[in-house]
């Protein structure tokens, strides 16, 4: 995500990293280049003079140039500004207790994935020990009701729809089920047009009235860049948002919207969609996103992300297991499916302090570790348990099953091996590890 800018942004502060002297013209040649970066992610203009602007003003003080380390000075300048860009601070959603019933309205233009992101944040807020319940209210686009009804299904929250075209009527019967079942979260989807026109507008208007939501989110395509800022503006004079859902964050090369949303609109970005999963939409932290596009990394949602995947007893037994050198290839193969579920490998060295532009597209073969699985899938529960047994017969019965050659399984029996030494020594030795954290950015 952010790729493009997060590569010309890291250049740039790599510039002042460890700099004990800096002049205002290095300050100059910096923000200049900075500018053009923002500009060339379609950040708004008059967001980009005003982040250029407040940067200089706070990096030219004596303050900066005479401080010990102004390098470092100028890249936190840059960072804090980053942050004030995209919204300070995480901005939770404004709901009422378990006794009552909170209204969520999503509405956005057709294509930007409200229904899709309607699903995925009644699995979030499920999941937070909240009970939702969904209302199919998109009565325009062909199959919308059907496929919220089957999202709804997967993740077990009940949907409301009626055999109508009058959007305004299922809202509020949805209310009134929503109360009478006790549910304490009702989450509309609305109908969306692929341009705004007043039909919509009026549609969600009196929708909006007939519910009187909590939160009235907007649901954006974070491609669109630009357009995405103009089609919130237009909304929020109309409707009034409380803020914007960013979908498809993930494949966003450039950052314009995500850069440009806050300082136009003054509404916060809550969440961002980062895969097609319905667990994949994740609270948007200012603070954590500017340390990604400034290639500092973001080992606080790494970290949660891996909780979410291994328990403590987990991560103990493994940490027992390399050391001992009992690792299997077995244990190997549950750590390729828990790190599937973390996100592409990609995007996880990207949270790496350090990392990001250091590793490209190319640089890691999905394909390959997908090879690997195949292998370790096609072994015995025995073979996985112990590789030594695995000899010339049983690694052409596994390259047959797995679809690879023997070559590969061989390759990857001593890749294993290999790997199982090396994790151990770093297990054992603390000086090994601090010089690994500080390849990785100082981690």
């Amino acid at each position: 995500m952010l790729d493009r800018i997060t590569d010309k942004l890291t250049d740039i502060t790599r510039q002042f990293t460890g700099k004990n002297r800096i002049t205002e013209k290095n300050i100059e040649d910096a923000v200049n280049e900075i500018k053009v970066a923002l500009l060339d992610a379609d950040v708004n203009l008059r967001v980009v003079r005003r982040f250029v602007n407040r940067t200089i003003k706070d990096a030219t003080g004596e303050d900066v140039l005479r401080s010990v380390d102004p390098g470092q000075m100028f890249i936190k300048i840059v960072y804090d500004k980053m942050v004030d860009l995209l919204g300070d601070s995480r901005q939770d959603l404004e709901l009422k207790g378990p006794d009552t019933v909170s209204v969520i309205l999503l509405l956005g233009l057709q294509g930007a994935g409200k229904t899709t992101a309607a699903a995925k944040l009644a699995a979030r807020l499920k999941k937070e020990g909240r009970n939702p319940m969904l209302a199919a209210c998109d009565l325009v686009r062909p199959a919308a009701v059907e496929q919220l009804s089957v999202l709804g299904e997967q993740i077990g929250v009940e949907v409301y729809r009626e055999e109508t075209k009058n959007a305004v009527k299922v809202a509020k019967n949805a209310l009134k089920l929503a109360k009478k079942k006790q549910y304490d979260t009702l989450i509309i989807d609305t109908a969306g047009r692929l341009q705004i026109d007043q039909d919509m507008m009026k549609e969600i208007v009196d929708v909006r009235e007939a519910v009187n939501p909590d939160e009235a989110l907007l649901v954006a395509d974070a491609m669109t860049g630009q357009n995405a800022v103009e089609i919130a503006k237009a909304f929020d004079e109309e409707v009034t948002i409380s803020g914007v859902i960013l979908t498809k964050f993930d494949s966003d090369a450039r950052g314009g919207a995500a850069l440009s949303l806050k300082s136009i609109t003054g509404k916060p970005i809550k969440f961002i969609g980062v895969g097609e999963k319905v667990e994949d939409l994740e609270p948007f932290y200012p603070d954590r996103i500017a340390s990604r596009i400034l290639g500092m990394g973001d080992v606080v949602s790494l970290v949660e992300k891996a909780q979410g995947v291994a328990t403590q007893e987990e991560a103990e037994e493994l940490q027992k297991k390399i050391i001992s050198a009992t690792f299997t290839l077995e244990d190997y193969l549950k750590q390729f499916q828990q790190m599937r579920k973390m996100g592409s490998v990609q995007s996880l060295v990207a949270m790496i302090p350090g990392m990001a532009g250091k590793i490209g597209d190319g640089d890691i073969d999905e394909k390959a570790i997908k090879r690997e699985e195949a292998i370790i899938l096609s072994m015995t529960l025995q073979e996985r348990r112990n590789h030594r047994i695995i000899g010339p017969p049983r690694r052409k019965r596994i390259a047959a099953g797995s679809g690879t050659t023997v070559s590969e399984v061989s390759r990857l029996i001593k890749k294993f091996d290999k790997m199982r030494l090396t994790m151990k020594k770093i297990a054992k030795n603390k000086k090994l590890q601090n010089q690994l954290m500080t390849q990785m950015g100082g981690m």
